[in-house]
């Protein structure tokens, strides 16, 4: 419920798009947000205001004389009570409209006497050739001038048959950057990574060793450093997980895989958050080929070697980041976490027991740092990956 009690006015403009801001809504509404509809006379030309007003379940305002409204004035009153206002699809013709302050219809008239405290968000929705179009990034530029947000719009095919820039962009992305416009950015201009995941050490083609990590810890971190303004890179063991709007994901398996891409990628970082759940030592004579049984009972010999400390290798480097570690214990969390964070020489280390919250969707959280160590109570893994967030920002100054 992540925007619960949250009042979104969502307006609707022509285009084929709409037919997205019927799921657009629902998800809105699962996330716990009042959903407000208002459709210029083109939108009604695609999706009816019965379907936007059942899955709403709210009435939709087309008419800025409509005399339902006690005071008749729908372009005043939708708006005072609103936490955010967002445009999708918005038509070329209606960017037009925003850049230029008109107001020939409701919606338009409801943008300009929003208050200004209330954010207006946007999603572009038109073919290729009009969004390329110069007047369309005049007025782009103007609207980003004047503090209007533009989600999107992304490429790809379109309902005309081309294919390019100028898609809308989906329900999910959409929510989550509605969701993200609600938070602090308090890491905005700082890059992030980030590994998450168990890693994965083969025994032969078909066999390794693993954990159960699920990830999602570390998913979660990722996200709500999105949210806060970070442009975030990921480094992600097997999983089975969607990778988190708006982040760059590098898939590995092994934790050398591991170690490699990190220790490409960590020049230029602000912050270094060492999630997932590495294997310290890895098969060195892996067969090349799939063990087989034999009739003997025999048993083959597995011979470890210990892969390299990724949190250590980038701790030592001149001019590191803020590095932040995660310890998975089974037993004295308090006593472990401490070592351990002492032991790689970081600032700041995450305990938590493992196989109490490996694969679980909530956990509880212990940080360790100079001035010795705090809990963040048990919630779920998104909420305690903001309050993270929120504690390493604090930290950074």
């Amino acid at each position: 419920m992540d925007l619960a009690g949250k009042k979104i006015v969502l307006g609707l403009t022509g285009g084929v798009a709409c037919y997205k801001a019927a799921e657009l809504t629902r998800g809105l509404s699962k996330a716990g947000a009042e959903v407000q509809v208002v459709m210029t006379n083109a939108a009604t030309h695609f999706i009816t205001p019965v379907t936007m007003q059942a899955l709403s379940g709210r009435t939709v305002h087309t008419d800025q004389w409509d005399a339902r409204i006690a005071n008749n004035m729908p372009h005043i009153d939708l708006t005072r009570d609103a936490d955010a206002i967002v445009i999708a699809p918005c038509s070329a013709d209606f960017m037009f409209k925003l850049a230029h302050g008109a107001c020939d219809d409701l919606l338009s008239t409801l943008c300009v006497a929003r208050p200004m405290t209330v954010p207006l968000m946007i999603a572009p929705a038109m073919n290729v050739e009009m969004w390329q179009n110069p007047a369309t990034q005049r007025n782009v530029a103007q609207l980003r001038a004047d503090g209007i947000a533009l989600l999107g719009p992304d490429a790809g095919e379109q309902a005309c048959g081309e294919t390019g820039m100028g898609r809308m962009l989906e329900p999910e992305q959409l929510i989550e950057e509605i969701i993200a416009s609600f938070q602090s950015k308090v890491l905005a201009g700082k890059r992030v990574l980030l590994t998450a995941g168990p890693t994965f050490e083969p025994i032969d083609p078909v066999r390794g060793i693993t954990n159960l990590s699920s990830g999602k810890m570390g998913y979660a971190i990722a996200r709500a450093a999105r949210e806060a303004g970070a442009e975030v890179t990921l480094v992600s063991g097997p999983t089975a997980l969607d990778t988190p709007y708006g982040v760059h994901r590098i898939n590995v398996q092994t934790a050398q895989q591991m170690h490699d891409v990190v220790l490409s990628r960590v020049g230029g970082q602000d912050v270094f958050i060492a999630v997932a759940a590495v294997a310290d030592w890895r098969v060195a004579n892996a067969s090349g080929q799939k063990l087989k049984k034999n009739g003997a009972g025999d048993v083959p010999r597995l011979d470890f070697a210990q892969n390299p400390d990724i949190l250590a290798a980038v701790a030592a480097l001149p001019g590191r980041p803020y590095c932040v570690g995660f310890a998975a214990e089974s037993e004295k969390l308090l006593e472990y976490g401490e070592e351990k964070r002492k032991r790689k020489g970081i600032p700041l280390l995450v305990g938590n027991i493992g196989h109490q919250t490996f694969g679980k969707d909530e956990n509880e959280l212990v940080l360790f740092d100079d001035a010795g160590h705090q809990r963040l109570p048990r919630a779920d893994k998104r909420m305690l990956g903001r309050l993270l967030v929120g504690e390493i920002a604090r930290r950074l100054g």
